[in-house]
């Protein structure tokens, strides 16, 4: 309710201001400052409206999309608009006494507001598809010889339902992925937002994702439900069996808590993989030493995280592991 009061407020405040602005300067930008406000409040609104007035269950990657779209509008056109009032009214409060405004605040605010604006649209309409590959070399001294030059191409957060209705970015990927040609392919987690079902029916696209040696998964702390509240504990469980099962699907043995051993010639690659749960900042991490168990003999110890900073709080200084 709060919400919808200060999208109320906002909108009118917005077509006064614009009025008091452009009073007696320029007719031609009030009305196209109307224009272009008014086409982003219908946007903004058709999205509110669908979004709360949705009765299903919050996992549907059709409600995951509407929302995570409506979240970029409030960041787009609500909070740069909210930006734009508190400088209008900041200057007429320091021009109290004479009765009028600062102009120049005024004009500042509205700025902001439009390279938010840009920048927001940017980020949705191009960025958020615009991916990066960052190829490193790890020197490993006394690395087996048959271990020279083996590649490992690692994927994560793919957040499935972000391709929802954009199938064809995430065969890009995939195909981007395959043209390096992997000795060893891993994901490391948060293949959904909420549940299972943003899945849709992804796991026929990435099990076109191949690793020579194989491909091997662990869950973020998204895969586990923990942020979806439709869910109490049963309902966790099955979520991450069927994560589980879809994942499997996908191609990818998955490691919870839990290691294999890869041969490479005469020598051997033990990959350890852990789970993440948890939401920030309480992130917690799975049982990494039952992961690495019997991994002692193995030639390279190859760790399956989600968490980055799992480095650094466990595994730096503390383990034997190569890489993480």
């Amino acid at each position: 309710m709060l919400l919808l009061i200060i999208l109320i407020i906002s909108e009118f405040l917005t077509f006064y201001l614009f009025r008091q602005h452009y009073k007696g300067y320029s007719k031609t930008r009030y009305y196209l400052s109307n224009v272009i406000g008014a086409i982003l409040s219908l946007y903004m609104w058709i999205l509110y409206f669908e979004v709360h007035s949705y009765r299903g269950p919050m996992d549907n990657p059709s409600y995951v999309w509407l929302k995570t779209n409506l979240n970029g509008t409030y960041c787009a056109v609500l909070i740069p608009r909210m930006i734009f009032i508190i400088f209008h009214f900041t200057g007429k409060l320091l021009n109290f006494y004479r009765g009028t405004s600062s102009r120049y605040l005024t004009n500042t605010g509205l700025i902001i507001w439009i390279v938010i604006l840009l920048t927001t649209v940017s980020g949705t309409v191009k960025g958020r598809f615009n991916t990066t590959v960052e190829e490193i070399t790890i020197p490993l001294e006394g690395l087996a010889d048959d271990l020279e030059g083996l590649t490992i191409v690692q994927i994560s957060d793919l957040h499935l339902s972000s391709f929802h209705r954009h199938k064809k970015y995430l065969k890009e990927v995939i195909n981007e992925t395959n043209r390096h040609n992997a000795d060893i392919l891993i994901n490391t987690g948060d293949f959904v937002n909420y549940s299972y079902p943003e899945f849709e029916n992804n796991d026929t696209i990435l099990r076109k994702a191949r690793g020579r040696l194989g491909q091997f998964a662990v869950l973020g702390n998204h895969d586990m439900g923990t942020y979806n509240t439709d869910l109490n504990a049963a309902g966790r469980e099955y979520n991450v069996k069927m994560i589980l099962q879809l994942l499997s699907a996908s191609g990818y043995r998955v490691l919870v808590d839990e290691n294999c051993v890869i041969r490479v010639g005469n020598a051997t690659i033990g990959l350890a993989g852990v789970s993440t749960t948890g939401r920030h900042p309480d992130i917690i991490h799975g049982n990494l030493e039952r992961a690495i168990s019997g991994l002692d003999s193995v030639d390279l110890k190859i760790l399956l995280s989600h968490d980055p900073n799992h480095w650094d709080l466990a595994v730096k200084g503390k383990t034997d592991i190569d890489i993480a």
